[in-house]
């Protein structure tokens, strides 16, 4: 009896966790469909079966760094458990990012920070106004802040940086006055139109 051919082996899971592994291991830069297929021991052509192109593919890894929406739904718990799950990801702000932009990842916290807005009394556009400048500010921070920290780790960051483990604090102590500011922004803005 012959085997089945390795394309039928791995279905769309398989294929996204191997590319969450060679993430893991390589970074964005050493996410490459040869480099998948090799974790998987099939030929590339082989991946193109559960995803057309690359940017289909980016777009299912960037679902699953994202995963469901917060389990809290207050709008700055939103936002940290965006920033967490992006952290937990080698380049994972990076990869969502672009997903987001080219309009192929729906983001759940997007919609729990538009639910947010409304509670506060923001009426449809201001809400979905309220919440692109949440997730921008989290995805952004979040980008510059893994973007350092790669410098850091292949030895191009510029001596005056401090990314030292200590500074961690200082960068969630960053975070958090600017994710204030921002939310202080939206809060007035809710108070202001009632």
């Amino acid at each position: 009896m012959n085997a089945a051919p390795a394309s039928a082996r791995n279905d769309k899971s398989a294929v996204l966790a191997a590319a969450m592994r060679v993430l893991a291991e390589n970074g964005l830069p050493g996410l490459s469909m040869r480099r998948i297929a090799d974790e998987l021991d099939v030929q590339v052509s082989a991946l193109y079966w559960h995803f057309p192109n690359k940017q289909a593919l980016l777009a299912a890894v960037s679902a699953r760094i994202v995963g469901d929406g917060s389990p809290n739904p207050e709008m700055d718990a939103v936002a940290r458990t965006l920033r967490d799950r992006l952290l937990a990801h080698q380049d994972g702000a990076e990869i969502v990012s672009s997903s987001f932009a080219l309009g192929l990842l729906d983001l759940p916290a997007r919609a729990d920070l538009v639910s947010a807005a409304r509670d506060l009394g923001l009426d449809d556009t201001a809400a979905e106004v309220a919440a692109d400048t949440v997730v921008h500010y989290v995805i952004g921070y979040t980008f510059h802040e893994q973007q350092q920290v790669h410098a850091a780790v292949v030895g191009a960051a510029d001596a005056s940086v401090d990314l030292s483990p200590s500074d961690v604090g200082d960068r969630e102590d960053d975070f958090e006055a600017g994710l204030a500011m921002v939310l202080a922004g939206v809060r007035a803005t809710a108070s202001a139109r009632r």
